[in-house]
């Protein structure tokens, strides 16, 4: 039944009268949108990675806390984060004052030092375990396979430990110091505009969830995200935070059979409901940023995708090809990213293609992770690449190998086809090959042009 409902709403949002330019049509584009949300949702994917989260995020919520107050003392700021953590707990209810006094209390602790040197290291060790997890799942969500390397994970996860709470208490400092300012009483003071100003601060809260998840949105994951992609996201995760923290809210106060079925432990019960939607909506605003940058994908979707054996064998060369001319020229101006721009393939396809072909010493991928020849280009033969996109591993165990004459017999004869067509070729010659036919190109165009003048 829900089967044949998503096929029936995958054929009426991508049908032919989707792609009018009518009103109507572009009414069907933008349902693509949500569709595509509420389909990702029913696959559980994104469910179980926020589920995930919320153990992770209870192991390091203090040691978070603690490391941006070691920060923030120095300036004598590191009680400005305890409005920040109050927002965070806010939609529980009552219980979040208590909750957000406990949590301050422990980070309290800890960053004076109580748990000792060795305690705060493994403290700080779970909370770059638990960055890992948060980039790993927003690299599932892009469909980045390669995560960051070892040396630029810990200088960037450092970087936005330290930065971080520096900004965000630098942002609410300006504003509150706006606030005060003798300009800001006298706008007040005016009838029209103390009311514009009142609903202007009651929207900073969620003005300022919707600037952490665009910030997020496009420094978490381990690929290039444009600001309008990461600014879309931003404000859709703001929106569904505000509107789905409504809804807790009531039903935090208004259930009561909560408090009598879980007694003491509603509180924790609500916590971690809570959490638990609010890593649920990160995610789905990361989704849409996905979507708004790569539209390509709305009919994917989390579906695993696959090249055919052609596809294979010519994508691999044209990487190849592609990193060897660059390379040839001084640049090395080539990501995982920017060759599935040029090629019009998803990311994921091509990361996939990269690391057979770095398994085979073929590529190299330097920290910043531009694609660099494996060896000098004079030396890599084409057989060298149609042998590693050839022989991929399937994830299994190899079938057994029966011996059929017919069907050997015919497989040699292909292999000796298309090793003989490569005979010793390198990828240097190929990238020389194309310079000439270049070169040959530019040539003809002068002379049509010197012929039309």
């Amino acid at each position: 039944m829900w089967l044949r409902a998503w096929n029936f709403f995958d054929r009426w949002l991508f049908g032919p009268h989707s792609l009018s330019p009518r009103p109507s049509g572009v009414a069907l584009r933008i349902l693509r949108y949500p569709y595509a949300i509420l389909r990702d949702l029913s696959e559980g994917q994104l469910n179980l990675r926020a589920m995930g989260l919320v153990y992770a995020t209870f192991l390091a919520i203090v040691p978070a806390l603690a490391f941006a107050f070691a920060v923030l003392k120095g300036f004598g700021a590191h009680r400005d984060l305890e409005p920040i953590v109050y927002e965070f707990f806010r939609p529980i209810g009552d219980a979040a004052t208590q909750i957000t006094a406990r949590v301050m209390q422990f980070a309290d602790n800890v960053s004076t030092g109580i748990v000792g040197s060795v305690g705060f290291a493994l403290l700080l060790w779970t909370l770059v375990g638990t960055i890992k997890k948060v980039e790993d799942s927003f690299n599932f969500v892009w469909h980045v396979e390669q995560p960051r390397s070892f040396a630029r994970r810990i200088a960037e996860y450092m970087t936005l430990l330290i930065v971080g709470p520096l900004l965000l208490v630098a942002f609410l400092g300006l504003a509150h110091r706006a606030m005060r300012s003798e300009s800001w009483q006298v706008i007040t003071q005016l009838p029209l505009l103390s009311r514009a100003v009142h609903f202007t601060t009651g929207l900073e809260p969620y003005v300022m969830v919707t600037a952490i998840f665009t910030f997020v949105y496009m420094l978490v994951p381990n690929t290039r995200v444009r600001w309008q992609s990461a600014l879309i996201g931003g404000i859709a995760g703001g929106v569904l935070w505000a509107a789905v923290g409504t809804l807790f809210t009531a039903f935090v106060v208004y259930s009561s059979r909560l408090t009598i079925v879980y007694a003491g432990l509603a509180i924790i019960v609500a916590t971690l409901l809570w959490t638990y939607f609010g890593w649920l909506i990160l995610l789905i605003g990361a989704q849409i940023s996905f979507y708004v940058q790569n539209p390509e994908y709305l009919r994917i979707g989390m579906r695993e995708l696959r090249l055919s054996s052609v596809e294979v064998e010519r994508v691999s060369l044209k990487v190849m090809y592609l990193v060897g001319r660059s390379h040839a020229a001084g640049n090395t101006t080539w990501t995982v990213s920017s060759l599935a721009s040029e090629l019009g393939l998803p990311g994921i396809a091509v990361a996939q293609l990269v690391a057979t072909l770095e398994g085979a010493r073929l590529l190299l991928a330097t920290d910043d992770e531009r694609l660099l020849p494996g060896r000098d280009i004079g030396h890599i033969r084409l057989q060298d690449i149609l042998d590693t996109a050839r022989n991929q591993k399937m994830g299994h165990a190899p079938a057994r190998d029966v011996s059929l004459p017919p069907v050997d017999r015919l497989t040699r004869a292909i292999d000796e086809a298309w090793r003989d067509c490569c005979k010793d070729q390198t990828l240097g010659e190929l990238v020389a090959e194309g310079e000439t036919d270049n070169l040959q190109r530019t040539a003809k165009g002068e002379q049509s042009t010197a012929r039309g003048a």
